[in-house]
């Protein structure tokens, strides 16, 4: 997910990691998605439409989950019990010591997976598990990969997932959920000037939301303008000259560097997001990840741009579950 560069995959943030690792497969630098998944992600096909994914006439009782993201949208439908086997990352985010590890996001084992006997292996397509998701193909493993890349990529995975382990209705209620939240943001913004600003998920080298991302949808219905949205890839890499002269006035950073922010970009002093002092920090994966709560992540970002009291009147609209710390679902072990 990037601008016009070369098509080189370089691992970034996981959050952004593994969702951008992956996505940029999913963006490496949280939780949720690394940054060189999420570009990967965002050149596959798109992920199938509700209509295209009707309901299985079985539901998936044995699923492996390879993606962050995907893990999480099982545990917030209800369907962890149905969980046998997840990647590395997810079982570190999710803290499912129970559940069985069939290898890293960039390294998946084919015989792991195998040997849980799935019903169902969901993934995201990306440039590093190319080869393992033919193998799996190969073997005629029950294999579904799905790609949120934009916002509405996400809420349409989250119901394709929910048709195929038999968890419709849950997953219908969260995708909803999340269209209203952007809905409301956008009409709570309408008529306010736009705010110029960049979100930033990897420092070096500079790699930053684009449009088609469901950071940039985000950031749109929060009422900013992204600088970055004339680049024709979800995820492009930036020189530092380029982001000087785009003088954004809010910079969010999501890096996972462990310099903080604000110290990092005072390097450059003529940024205007510097001079007022609106460098945010975001934890790795608060935001970054692509999966069933991206109406508490847009409350987020919603907050830094418009403030707290125009915040109040969004978080009012949303369902409890998206304002809490808590996220669903725990897993128990199956055999």
């Amino acid at each position: 997910m990037l601008l016009p560069q070369p098509r080189r995959r370089i691992r970034a943030p996981l959050c952004l990691a593994a969702a951008l690792a992956f996505s940029l497969a999913a963006l490496s630098a949280a939780a949720p998605a690394p940054a060189a998944d999420l570009r990967a992600a965002a050149d596959a096909p798109r992920a199938p439409t509700a209509a295209q994914s009707p309901e299985a006439a079985e539901p998936a009782r044995r699923v492996v989950s390879l993606y962050p993201s995907l893990t999480a949208i099982l545990l917030a439908i209800g369907a962890a019990d149905a969980l046998v086997g997840v990647d590395a990352f997810s079982a570190q985010q999710q803290s499912l010591s129970g559940i069985a590890q069939v290898g890293g996001l960039y390294n998946p084992s084919v015989e792991r997976v195998l040997a849980l006997r799935p019903d169902l292996v969901v993934a995201v397509p990306s440039v590093a598990q190319r080869g393992f998701l033919e193998r799996l193909r190969d073997l005629n493993a029950p294999l579904l990969e799905l790609n949120p890349v934009s916002f509405e990529d996400v809420a349409v995975s989250v119901e394709t997932l929910g048709r195929r382990v038999g968890r419709s209705g849950a997953a219908g209620a969260r995708a909803n959920a999340l269209r209203r939240a952007r809905r409301r943001a956008e009409a709570l913004t309408r008529g306010r000037p736009p705010v110029p600003m960049l979100f930033v998920v990897e420092r070096d080298p500079v790699f930053v939301a684009g449009p088609g991302s469901f950071l940039d949808d985000m950031l749109r219905a929060a009422g900013a303008r992204n600088l970055a949205a004339s680049f024709k890839t979800p995820w492009p890499r930036v020189s530092r000259e380029w982001l000087i002269a785009a003088a954004p006035e809010l910079l969010l950073d999501s890096s996972p560097d462990p310099q903080p922010a604000a110290r990092w970009w005072a390097r450059w002093p003529s940024l205007p997001a510097v001079q007022r002092g609106r460098v945010v920090q975001l934890r790795s994966g608060e935001v970054t990840l692509p999966g069933p709560w991206l109406d508490r992540a847009l409350l987020r970002l919603f907050e830094i741009v418009q403030g707290p009291e125009l915040a109040a009147a969004l978080a009012a609209e949303l369902p409890a579950a998206a304002q809490s710390p808590e996220r669903a679902g725990r897993a128990e072990p199956r055999r």
